[in-house]
């Protein structure tokens, strides 16, 4: 049955009519309380008590309008999705600032689940047909803000490890924290929720917090996140360098395996300065900044996804003695923790555990043109749909020296014009991202170029790059060691294939290469 809105006064009368109403007392339902410019979004089985409860806060009294969002067939489970998707949509719309706090909400299932699913996509239509929201959902779905809002539902076991630490800060005077996770078990989702767990939580709110991130591109968009947030503020979104002298009480850094040691880096001297304001001699490196900047720190790592030989090594984060924490929960990609061992077993040389995805699309192709034909078809359906590339060809068109960067068979294509944003800028779908300008960011659909500098040996069967094919000067500067140089590209390519949360489209230059990965879809 279709779903009822029913809207009051937010007064003493208005609770009056709520406790009259068929679903104002005894049902699951969920509510928006609002004026013209705030919104609160809440759940209650019995409404008339819960709004009554609301209208002692100041803050909700300022609130003038409440509307019953019910259904026949509402249970508690779906009334809790219902709330949790809205709160999650509708800071992303923008329509209203949000009055919510952002714990509470975790992702579980329950029965019938994807028929309320279903439901919550007209109950859109009908909050859109009354000026309560102003976007469509797959508009919204496609938005940094959505992807990497505070007020996302989280994991049980995102959840867990969010609250244990948050529990640690508040018992203790220092700490270190170490949060493990592959590519999509939500790091930088839980990174900006403890960000914005800090300033909601009695006896931690006053404390200063920031968030570092070591890539400029998703800080920039981290930072116009978080410009959008209630409570939170730009400029608590950090570059490494920003935190010296900061005397933070606490760092959260996400994506810590990209924090830098001095090798290969653009500026030594700006480098070596901050070592010294901080006592370091020139042997310091951001992971020191951090620590020598905060008293407690909760560092967001993945050692498989360092791709450059300036990245700390592994054996930095080991020596700090950091309480670990650990993400297993895969929730980017459709083809779920299967997909990324599969993604790890081919490039590892492994035997396979699975290679088929019943609700993942994953394609080798061998026609480049037919490749990004097919990501471009799927950005019509999808939108944020790119092709991305390992850093096998030079970038010509950086300094306007030709005209384009990459030719395959004929075909010619240019690398990515901003590293800022790069995934949302107006032409990056007839652009190729690299590495730098894609880590951290989610696509629906990636189409992947496996460059030449990765190829396969048939007769050793096994891997082989090719340094001089491999076009990252500050990548393997200094790299004396293949198999470094090796576990670096592999990483890379780890770390493109892992994107796509719908599917993943592959052309491989290599053709000895092309066909191994072939052969392991079988």
């Amino acid at each position: 049955m279709k779903g009822k809105i029913k809207t009051f006064e937010f007064s003493r009368s208005g609770f009056d009519e709520i406790k009259r109403y068929h679903f104002g007392v005894n049902w699951p339902s969920v509510y928006l309380i609002q004026n013209t410019k705030e919104i609160y979004i809440g759940e209650a089985v019995n409404v008339f008590n819960r709004s009554r409860q609301h209208y002692e806060s100041a803050d909700r009294r300022r609130l003038d309008t409440i509307h019953l969002i019910t259904d026949d067939e509402f249970n508690k489970s779906a009334a809790l999705d219902v709330e949790s998707l809205l709160i999650q949509y509708m800071i992303a719309d923008g329509k209203f600032v949000l009055q919510n706090k952002a714990s509470g909400l975790v992702d579980h299932n329950y029965f019938d689940k994807e028929k309320y699913r279903a439901k919550f996509d007209l109950l859109w239509d009908e909050l859109k047909e009354m000026s309560l929201v102003k976007n469509e959902l797959v508009d919204i779905r496609n938005t940094n803000l959505f992807k990497f809002s505070p007020y996302k539902a989280l994991t049980e076991d995102q959840n867990n490890v969010g609250e244990e630490i948050l529990k640690h800060i508040k018992s203790s005077q220092s700490g270190t924290y170490i949060v493990n996770g592959g590519p999509g078990t939500g790091k930088t989702i839980l990174a900006t929720h403890l960000i914005k767990r800090f300033k909601e939580i009695e006896g931690l709110s006053n404390l200063k917090v920031g968030l570092v991130v070591p890539m400029t591109s998703l800080r920039s968009s981290l930072q116009k996140v978080f410009r959008k947030v209630p409570g939170l503020k730009t400029d608590m979104v950090i570059g490494p360098t920003d935190v010296v002298g900061g005397n933070y009480d606490v760092l959260v850094v996400d994506e810590s395996h990209r924090l830098r040691q001095r090798i290969n880096i653009t500026n030594f001297k700006s480098f070596d300065d901050a070592n010294s304001s901080l006592g370091l001699d020139k042997t310091g490196n951001e992971l020191d900044w951090i620590m020598k900047s905060s008293r407690y720190q909760i560092f967001f790592y993945d050692k498989n996804q360092s791709v450059k030989p300036s990245d700390i090594k592994p054996s930095a984060f080991e020596d700090i003695k950091a309480r670990p924490f650990y993400l297993t929960s895969q929730k980017r990609v459709l083809g779920g923790e299967e997909y990324i061992q599969f993604i790890d077993d081919v490039l590892s040389l492994k035997a396979l555990a699975q290679n088929k995805f019943e609700k993942y699309d994953f394609r080798i192709f061998d026609d480049i043109e037919e490749m990004i034909s097919g990501i471009k078809k799927k950005d019509e359906q999808y939108r944020l749909c790119r092709v991305v590339a390992g850093y096998a060809w030079e970038w010509k068109t950086q300094d306007g020296s030709d005209s384009y960067d990459i030719e395959i068979n004929g075909l010619r294509l240019v690398w990515n014009s901003t590293n800022s944003d790069w995934v949302n800028s107006p032409n990056a779908l007839n652009e190729v991202g690299c590495i730098h300008t894609i880590q951290g960011y989610d696509l629906n659909y990636t189409g992947v170029i496996i460059g030449p500098e990765l190829s396969y040996d048939k007769i050793s069967k096994k891997l082989v790059v090719d340094k001089e094919k491999y076009k990252d000067i500050n990548g393997k500067r200094s790299v004396n060691d293949p198999k470094e140089l090796e576990r670096y590209i592999i990483n890379i390519y780890k770390t493109l294939l892992t994107r796509g949360i719908v599917g993943t489209y592959v052309y491989i230059v290599d053709p000895a290469l092309r066909e191994y990965f072939k052969s392991r879809m079988l």
